[in-house]
């Protein structure tokens, strides 16, 4: 039984790598996701994050508007900082949490988190490896312009905010490269996959 953390900067393809493995048979989790529920409305961290960052950070549905809180903490490294102190480690306990009653109840697929800022909050440590998807500048721009409709300025800023490819490199166990197709990304992580299972399998001999 393995845990994988799958991570990569923003534009890299980590989030069409986790539908891949989805398909494959994996069970992958997203770290956002989990962070969306960890500050929702009615819980501590979502009311630590309006006295940090103020009123204009809550949606017309009482929740924290994610593009609203981008734009002052992607500018902001000290603000980038309180953001990750209220929140990541309510993020990393709840995941801990879901990996430990998965498997107690005697889950044996490989199960996959998905986190943009995996080595950068530190999990690296939770998860048995970690892979991590790269690709070049370029396609980073052309994707996040295509995809999320931001501009180049706020796609840089984004980049800049986030830890350096070559120190991501240093925990990877995979490398996952993105810089062909969609089948050739499929190919390249179907691989990885059975692989992965192979060492699961040992594992529990």
């Amino acid at each position: 039984m393995l845990t994988i953390g799958l991570t990569g900067g923003i534009g890299s393809g980590k989030s069409t790598v986790a539908n891949v493995l989805t398909e494959l048979g994996a069970l992958v989790w997203d770290a956002d996701q989990i962070g969306h529920a960890v500050y929702a409305p009615g819980t501590p961290a979502r009311d630590e994050l309006v006295a940090a960052f103020g009123s204009a950070i809550v949606g017309p549905d009482d929740k924290i508007d994610r593009k609203a809180l981008g734009r002052i903490v992607f500018a902001d490294t000290a603000a980038l900082k309180r953001l990750n102190a209220i929140v990541h480690p309510r993020i990393f306990e709840r995941m801990g949490a879901m990996v430990r009653e998965a498997r107690a109840a005697g889950e044996r697929r490989l199960i996959v988190i998905e986190a943009a800022i995996l080595i950068e909050a530190g999990w690296q440590n939770s998860v048995d490896e970690v892979w991590l998807v790269v690709t070049t500048h370029e396609h980073v721009i052309e994707r996040v312009e295509r995809d999320r409709q931001m501009t180049r300025e706020q796609i840089e800023a984004r980049i800049r905010a986030q830890l350096p490819e070559p120190e991501r490199r240093k925990w990877a166990d995979v490398v996952i490269a993105n810089d062909g197709t969609l089948d050739e990304l499929r190919s390249a992580t179907t691989v990885i996959f059975e692989e992965a299972r192979i060492r699961a399998a040992k594992q529990s001999c």
